[in-house]
């Protein structure tokens, strides 16, 4: 019998039944800030009591169609009942026992799934921590330890992690590193190919490029030699930056770039992998194999998992080098390997067909409302770049705001991505029936904001 007990299954579409927020959500908001840190980004008043699929429902009974997954998180929907059957089986063994000075199967199991998912040929070894941050961080040492240099090339635009070294490479917004300098030494950015804002006319070659050309004239003439880099760390499609697809040119340029200089290519996928994009990782879409993944987010349906996956020839450091007391918890491991699964039996495929049917009604917006500028993405990972006018491409910044508002009132959940644009990263078990309510509200919501 499943483990997953609810009070009736919820409905498959939006229902506003209080003003927002209710009452009671207006309660635990206002607990909220007497006791949790203001640091956190809340962007509208969501308090919620339960999900299932690709629903949630607050505490005052409205319900909500969520194209947020949690921050992409909830790959296999919320509270999927084999992924909760997995969690309670495993709490009924033990629930923690630490894998940096212990064994247990779950671990090792995990990693010979993710060596057989892997973007790159193996053989494979993982270090499992608790978070994208915690991935990046393994990488990024790793690289370091391995190569016996110091440096590392990011990009403009990428969102790695909040902790002092994933910050270092994290170049999305400033209030992120206010405060918090100095950074890290030894990180430099270069610019992420933006294919919507080049020059009317530039190619998408030209575009990535141009990247690279920054990369081979400024970077490696001016300021760091090209033998003195550890590492390039790259997210195939950016996320925070604003969901941004570069050239598939402009990944095989840096693996060129990576392999000729000794240089490791580290590939973020903490938001992009785990079948969001249509394939397990967004990385296989230009046929480049990274040196280098990192895991997060939607590995383990929600419950707290990172996962830095290397090439064995390169995972060779030493007893005491990395660690992590609850890094690869048998409990979120039972969780991910479930997940695994149920993304390989069918879910990323939904991604794929879904996520191509919700990208043809995204688009089908630019026709009626001429803010949206863009409309780009893979899989059911998809940004809406909304713009004051489409010939000087000047940002939307306070009718993104706005849109993400009118959604929630309407009952969609959408977040923002970048300066001025929205993302729709829902879980990936969303029906075309739910795509087309989103882009319905999304439709109404342009209008109700003047747009």
């Amino acid at each position: 019998m499943s483990a997953l007990k609810m009070t009736g299954a919820l409905p498959k579409g939006p229902q506003i039944r209080t003003s927002l927020p209710g009452p009671k959500a207006k309660a635990i908001i206002e607990r909220d800030r007497a006791v949790v840190s203001p640091s956190y980004t809340r962007d509208y008043p969501l308090v919620i009591a339960r999900g299932e699929g690709a629903m949630v429902e607050d505490v005052d009974g409205n319900l909500f169609l969520d194209c947020t997954a949690g921050i992409a998180v909830t790959a296999t929907g919320h509270c999927h009942p084999e992924v909760v059957q997995a969690i309670v089986d495993q709490s009924h063994r033990f629930l923690h026992m630490s894998g940096t000075d212990f064994y247990y199967e779950p671990q090792v199991r995990l990693g010979e799934e993710l060596s057989a998912i892997a973007p790159m040929k193996g053989p494979h070894r993982s270090f499992f921590g608790n978070s994208g941050t915690e991935a990046v961080e393994a990488a990024l040492k790793l690289a370091k330890y391995h190569t016996r240099r110091h440096n590392v090339i990011a990009f403009f635009g990428a969102f790695h992690g909040r902790s002092m070294g994933a910050l270092a490479a994290t170049a999305s917004k400033v209030t992120q590193r206010k405060r918090f300098f100095p950074m890290v030494p030894g990180t430099f950015h270069a610019p992420y190919p933006d294919v919507y804002r080049a020059a009317p006319g530039t190619s998408p070659d030209a575009v990535a490029d141009a990247s690279i050309r920054f990369i081979e004239e400024q970077l490696f003439v001016s300021l760091v030699p090209p033998d003195d880099v550890a590492a390039i760390i790259v997210e195939p499609i950016q996320g925070e930056g604003g969901y941004i697809v570069p050239p598939d040119a402009f990944l095989q340029r840096l693996r060129e770039i990576t392999a000729k200089h000794g240089m490791l290519l580290v590939v973020d996928e903490v938001q992009s992998g785990m079948g969001r994009t249509g394939k397990m990782f967004a990385i296989e879409h230009s046929s480049v194999e990274p040196d280098v993944v990192t895991i997060a987010k939607g590995i383990a349906s929600g419950l707290p998992l990172g996962v830095a996956t290397a090439k064995s020839e390169l995972m060779t450091w030493p007893a005491g080098s990395h660690a992590s007391t609850f890094g690869g918890n048998p409990v979120a491991c039972a969780a991910a390997l479930t997940t695994i699964r149920l993304l390989r039996d069918g879910i990323v495929k939904n991604a794929a067909s879904v996520g191509a049917h919700m990208m043809e009604g995204a688009r089908s917006l630019m026709a009626k409302h001429r803010v949206v500028g863009d409309v780009r993405g893979r899989g059911l990972m998809i940004g809406i770049e909304l713009v004051r006018d489409r010939q000087t491409k000047e940002r939307a910044t306070t009718e993104r705001d706005a849109l993400v508002q009118e959604c929630f009132r309407r009952g969609l959940l959408v977040l923002g991505a970048g300066r001025n644009a929205i993302r729709l990263s829902p879980p990936l078990v969303l029906t075309t029936q739910q795509a087309d309510t989103a882009i319905e509200i999304l439709d109404q919501a342009l209008t109700a904001v003047g747009q």
